[in-house]
């Protein structure tokens, strides 16, 4: 469930363009290649660069109607896209949707680490669990010798873990290889290198 209404991107990374159809009980999400099932405003729009320039209510009470109003069925779990930081999309699931936890995406700079530690405090201000964390772009692998090669700096990422009581659950690698598929709508694809650590991810998720 694509909630970053403001800026949609789960149809275009998994190449998705067809419209949702509709029976008597509500929208049917589009499913992906792979069986994904999938709901986005962008799925609804004309065109996928169409701006939504809406104000919270209307943002809040879209993000509400992809969970009420679309038939979803049998799901192992519903994934939640959200933007960063603490925006209606944010409060609005956090407030009317049963979530049973939160996975925060974080990157090296201590910027970045400020925003997230202002997510997790009110998640945890309305008793979310708190799954774990991962730091995206963390490093880059020399193509010629294969050393990391940290961009931004040391990764700070088990310190900031440990100090806000949680798992540090991988550290991604910025990956050509993942961006060019996801570009090209081929995300289902993938199954370069960094295709472990998203395996580790979710086994432990689903522990």
């Amino acid at each position: 469930m694509d909630a970053d209404i403001t800026g949609p991107s789960i149809p275009k990374l998994f190449g998705l363009t067809d419209r949702p159809g509709q029976n008597e009980n509500g929208l049917l999400p589009v499913e992906s290649s792979t069986g994904i099932k999938i709901m986005s405003l962008n799925l609804l729009l004309p065109d996928e660069t169409e701006p939504v320039v809406w104000r919270g209510p209307l943002i809040g009470s879209a993000i509400k109607q992809f969970w009420t109003d679309v038939v979803w069925g049998e799901l192992d779990y519903l994934v939640i896209d959200l933007p960063p930081g603490t925006s209606d999309a944010a409060l609005t699931v956090l407030q009317s949707l049963p979530v049973d936890g939160i996975v925060m995406v974080t990157t090296p700079q201590e910027l970045a680490t400020m925003i997230v530690t202002k997510a997790l405090k009110m998640a945890d201000s309305m008793g979310i669990p708190m799954l774990g964390i991962v730091e995206n772009m963390s490093y880059t692998v020399c193509p010629h010798c294969g050393e990391e090669i940290r961009l931004f700096g040391t990764s700070k990422a088990e310190e900031f873990a440990d100090s806000v009581g949680t798992d540090l659950l991988a550290l991604l690698p910025i990956d050509q290889g993942l961006a060019s598929m996801a570009d090209g709508g081929k995300i289902e694809q993938y199954d370069l290198p960094m295709h472990k650590l998203v395996s580790t991810v979710t086994s432990k998720l689903g522990d």
